[in-house]
């Protein structure tokens, strides 16, 4: 006759113990206010004698000598990983199921080959069959920190979101890694340099029907009122009186597919197609030569939202290494008590007829 090793009877006895008090928990907490008491008895009953005479005497000393094995770790209970039967709620497939925000320092390559090392903020996420109650959290982060000492690219995301699968049993995953990136930017006329700071996010969505990779870019400029502009210059004309335009600052998030196959679309490139799109960007260093030079720019360049959105999208659909894409501008108005908007979707990809009620809100750029 065959005999289990002992390491692996342990094992199992202990997920049998695990999926038994699990049963036993779901049974208790269904039952009414009546029933509770004589469920808990019963309950009681069936546990060793030693532990019903000591409970609920328990140590309140922290055990600092216990040694965790595999036989200890296999029976603690895994509510995450109970049967179907612990599902609360409808029993249906969740999209997205994961965790948000947790950060560390990566390091990325810049365009000229340095090493940048950022704060990310990391949001990883699968999806979740119908008939499983949950996911090991746990995983996600320890599966993205296998991968956190590497330079990381979309390549290097592709593997993270492999292993997410594996690991995780899951059909879909998700990743996103949020950072704040740094470039140096000219000033307009004086000579100087100054570190202009770009919310940016590469995103990888891995489905059963396709794999795509998006970067995220929030720029922020400066947007000069072109009705504005004509009504001043009218009042400064006809009647000598002095008047100015209004312009305000202003953010589009532009978001682009990363075509397969391709060259590379570095950060930097995709400042640039922004900054030639719209070229009254908000300005770092500043002397009295360089706010005159934006006052001359932003009269050269004035827009209205709705100009902004189109101008982003004739540089964006004349790049190879750009799919489908989507551009989010807001105008936060000076003359106004409320912002102009505009979003230009072109593709598949970003096309929706609902979108995030506070969308707009998070393009406020206040730091």
């Amino acid at each position: 006759m065959y005999l289990e090793p002992k390491k692996n009877y342990y094992r199992t006895a202990g997920r049998d113990v695990a999926r038994a008090l699990d049963i036993l928990r779901n049974w208790l907490e269904r039952a009414n206010p009546e029933e509770a008491e004589s469920r808990k008895t019963a309950i009681e009953a069936l546990l060793p004698e030693t532990i019903r005479l000591s409970y609920p005497d328990l140590s309140r000393e922290y055990p600092s000598d216990l040694t965790v094995d595999d036989a200890f770790r296999d029976a603690l209970p895994d509510i995450q990983n109970g049967p179907a039967s612990l599902i609360r709620g409808a029993a249906t497939a969740i999209q997205h199921v994961g965790i948000s925000n947790f950060r560390m320092p990566l390091a990325y390559r810049t365009r000229d080959g340095a090493n940048l090392t950022l704060e990310t903020s990391v949001t990883g996420t699968v999806s979740l069959l119908a008939e499983r109650k949950g996911i090991n959290m746990s995983r996600i982060l320890r599966t993205f920190y296998a991968h956190a000492d590497q330079c990381f690219g979309f390549d290097v995301v592709d593997r993270v979101l492999d292993d997410y699968k594996t690991n995780l049993d899951s059909l879909d995953a998700r990743l996103l890694l949020r950072m704040s990136f740094p470039a140096k930017v000219p000033s307009l006329r004086s000579g100087l340099t100054g570190w202009q700071y770009y919310d940016v996010a590469f995103e990888v969505t891995d489905t059963r029907d396709s794999r795509n990779k998006v970067i995220h870019l929030d720029y922020v400029y400066s947007s000069t009122c072109p009705c504005s502009l004509e009504l001043s210059e009218h009042a400064r004309r006809t009647r000598g009186q002095l008047a100015t335009p209004h312009s305000q600052r202003s953010v589009a998030r532009i978001s682009v597919e990363i075509v397969d196959g391709g060259a590379p679309l570095w950060i930097e490139d995709l400042i640039e197609l922004c900054r030639k799109a719209v070229p009254t960007e908000t300005q770092v260093m500043v002397k009295r030569e360089d706010e005159q030079a934006f006052a001359e720019l932003n009269a050269a360049n004035p827009i209205f939202v709705e100009d902004a959105a189109r101008l982003f999208c004739e540089q964006l659909r004349a790049d190879p290494r750009i799919g489908d894409f989507r551009v989010v501008a807001s105008h936060q108005e000076s003359l106004h008590s409320h912002d102009a908007v505009s979003v230009l979707c072109d593709g598949k990809l970003f096309a929706a007829s609902s979108m995030d009620p506070r969308l707009f809100a998070t393009l406020a750029h206040g730091n």
